[in-house]
């Protein structure tokens, strides 16, 4: 059924035709004197509506569903493993559409931090002194094509090289077919070794030319920056707003949910993919 777009956030039904099959039905029935569950796309409509704008759940607009109502959605897919499921579904189908095994052999790792605003807490955000910045860091594994295959969120205050161990881990344990990866500088020293040694990776520096001075695209590391720029075009992903960890993570999952849909949407209807899909 077609539904009007009232922002441009929301999804199209083509994307909404991708997604709703992963999103688990409302349970059937109410208690007495309870309210009917509301729409499952309305819901992640109002969910991509608090990621592209950056507004709190509390200023939703009122043709959305009630912000409780759309916060407690976001909490239990978060920890339910729906959201795993919508965003690794989409990602296999996006890789599929550029003629590429379902799972990837290759990837790469970086982190970005970002500035925490007042409503996280002292115990999980941190100062990173090389960024001048008080807040967290999301550690980063992408695939050749910017898809985003593990992500860990941490204080800033923790080293790329300490994020890297655990997002790399988190990398290999979901995807088996990964054997080589590429870091930039910041990830060399014993970093390297361990990566080899425990997880079996083919783990590469791409250093910067000798002699550099000034912005170089360089090697397979311009494909995780570019991921960066795709989320930090979510308003919410500008800083991290957050109480938790895990909803941080949720985020920019969403972001990337959001993105990826778009990007399987647009093929099926035009049967081009414009590269720029963010």
């Amino acid at each position: 059924m077609t539904s009007p777009r009232r922002y441009p956030s929301d999804l199209s039904d083509a994307e909404w035709e991708l997604i709703e099959p992963l999103i688990p039905a409302p349970r059937s029935g109410t208690p007495k004197g309870g309210r009917p569950a509301a729409p499952r796309r309305d819901v992640i409509d109002a969910i991509m509506y608090v990621v592209r704008t950056g507004c709190s759940w509390r200023q939703l607009p009122r043709d959305f569903p009630a912000w409780q109502t759309v916060y407690g959605c976001f909490w239990a897919w978060a920890h339910d493993g729906t959201l795993e499921v919508v965003h690794d579904s989409l990602r296999t189908r996006v890789r599929e559409a550029e003629g590429r095994d379902p799972e990837p052999s290759s990837g790469i790792i970086d982190a970005q931090t970002v500035r925490a605003s007042d409503t996280v807490g002292a115990a999980t955000r941190g100062w990173d002194g090389a960024k001048k910045t008080n807040g967290r860091k999301r550690h980063l594994v992408v695939d050749t094509i910017g898809l985003m295959l593990a992500l860990v969120v941490t204080a800033a205050s923790v080293q790329d090289r300490d994020g890297g161990q655990i997002v790399a881990e988190e990398a290999v344990e979901g995807h088996r077919r990964l054997i080589k990866m590429w870091a930039d500088g910041g990830y060399a020293g014993r970093l390297v070794a361990w990566i080899h040694e425990h997880l079996g990776l083919d783990f590469e520096i791409v250093h910067k030319r000798e002699g550099q001075h000034s912005f170089e695209v360089l090697p397979r590391r311009w494909v995780v920056e570019r991921t960066f720029a795709w989320i930090t075009k979510c308003r919410r992903l500008i800083a991290d707003h957050e109480r938790t960890l895990e909803h941080s993570a949720a985020m920019v999952t969403w972001a990337m949910i959001g993105l990826m849909s778009r990007r399987l949407a647009r093929r099926v209807s035009t049967d081009v993919t414009p590269y720029n899909w963010a």
